[in-house]
């Protein structure tokens, strides 16, 4: 996904891409969010962004991680102007679990996103994309552009924040 790349073959790379990564980019979105709409709607925007500055994405092997920060930068956008969703839809009804959701135990795993969403920001960036998505902290210095030691710091910070939040819940 090249800039001067045919129609037909930007096509085919960028749904290769939606592939890919859309559902852990929604399961990252929802550690930001409680609506499932505007978590879709995130992401739908989030490829939208990116290929309008495609042109600019030297490698194209990068575009994942793009996305990904896209997807941040929107959820915390979201969430800081207090938005229902990006359309300014009214809520979407609650989200019935999957079967996944439900074998895995979602009150456990709510509890953790619920404590995830009480960090600062950095934070939760550099926990989410540790461990949900497996980066290493150089990956993710680079994908945010911080030093590998801010992101050392900033895991464990979060990290001993999460524990004493886990910790007091009942």
């Amino acid at each position: 996904m090249t800039a001067g790349v045919a129609g037909d073959d930007f096509d085919t790379q960028a749904a290769a891409l939606f592939n890919a990564e859309a559902p852990s980019l929604l399961h990252l979105a929802r550690f930001y969010v409680d609506d499932k709409t505007a978590a879709e709607d995130l992401v739908q925007e989030a490829f939208i962004r990116l290929s309008r500055t495609m042109s600019r994405v030297r490698d194209p092997a990068r575009a994942a991680a793009y996305l990904r920060s896209i997807v941040i930068n929107l959820a915390r956008d979201h969430n800081r102007r207090g938005l229902v969703s990006l359309h300014h839809r009214p809520p979407a009804p609650d989200d019935v679990p999957s079967a996944e959701e439900a074998a895995l135990g979602r009150s456990a795993r709510q509890e953790v996103i619920d404590a995830l969403r009480t960090l600062p920001g950095r934070q939760r960036d550099c926990l989410t994309l540790r461990y949900y998505y497996d980066m290493s902290p150089a990956d993710i210095a680079d994908g945010l552009g911080m030093s590998v030691n801010s992101v050392k710091t900033h895991l464990q910070r979060g990290l001993r924040a999460l524990n004493v939040a886990l910790r007091e819940t009942p």
